[in-house]
């Protein structure tokens, strides 16, 4: 039973960053019904240009800058990759682009940084800490906080805040939104900001307990889009449900089956949501009148 704890636990602070990157699929695919399949490559820029910054500013005064970062970042990607393709109503055109821009971020990435993976110094001690014979380190505590906080502060942010409802309403319908007055090309831009923002955020979260380097992104990105189809596109509490639900089924099967065939679990119950329910388990299915 301890063991499983230990596994439960360390599957959890996995789940959150997953949950902490699908988060930015919802968003964008909220206001503007595309998403940014660069997502993996905005957390890795994050990542390393977090370490770049930390031995001139330390890991706190570091993280600030680093959501600037992504911040600005995200606003590139809609503005080249995604604007001219909805602006032409190009179905796929979004898809390709923002591919297409994640390998030129990565390959910059490589000529800048290098191929070698690096590691991130960690801003708390390393000596895991024991609750009721699980052992958890301090920096995976601040992992599943830092993601709920990050959520959180996005939350709030549309419900307290005039842009944050202009989110809200053109998520909801953006045709409307238009009518109202609403820029709604600006909060398309916003929301692909944002996003990149919490995937820049997941980033420096997870680099401490991990190596760093131009190839980090890819397989979270993978599988955190695969948290997004199992609990809702359209769901925050859905990514927060899947990402827990995937990031323990991966540490249990790695412990009692094999490494192997960690990716399996997860990759099952996507096939199953799609099967029986393609909005995920906490989307809501909309019927279009024609």
């Amino acid at each position: 039973m301890q063991i499983f704890l230990q596994l439960v636990a360390s599957g959890i602070a996995v789940g959150m960053i997953y949950a902490a990157i699908a988060f930015g699929y919802q968003l964008t695919f909220a206001t503007s019904k595309t998403l940014n399949f660069g997502q993996g490559e905005a957390l890795m820029l994050g990542a390393l240009f977090g370490l770049t910054l930390v031995p001139f500013t330390g890991y706190w005064l570091m993280l600030p800058l680093v959501l600037v970062f992504g911040f600005a970042l995200g606003a590139v990607v809609e503005r080249l990759g995604v604007r001219p393709a909805v602006k032409i109503k190009s179905e796929y055109g979004w898809i390709m682009a923002t591919i297409a821009l994640g390998i030129i971020f990565k390959n910059v990435a490589e000529n800048i940084w290098g191929r070698d993976d690096l590691k991130f110094p960690s801003p708390l001690p390393e000596t895991a800490l024991t609750f009721g014979g699980v052992r958890v380190l301090p920096m995976e505590l601040m992992i599943v906080a830092g993601a709920l906080l990050m959520m959180l502060a996005v939350e709030l942010f549309n419900r307290r805040s005039i842009w944050g409802k202009a989110v809200v309403a053109t998520s909801n319908d953006i045709d409307a939104a238009g009518l109202m007055g609403i820029n709604t090309q600006k909060v398309i831009t916003l929301s692909y900001s944002i996003s990149a923002m919490t995937a820049a955020f997941a980033g420096v979260l997870v680099a401490p307990v991990t190596l760093t380097g131009a190839t980090m992104g890819s397989v979270l990105a993978l599988k955190a889009f695969a948290v997004a189809i199992i609990g809702g596109l359209e769901s925050g509490l859905g990514v927060i449900v899947g990402g827990l639900i995937l990031g323990v089924a991966e540490t249990l099967t790695g412990f009692y089956i094999s490494t192997g065939y960690k990716d399996v679990p997860g990759l099952i119950l996507l096939l199953a949501v799609l099967a029986v329910r393609p909005v995920g388990l906490f989307g809501k299915a909309v019927i279009k009148k024609v």
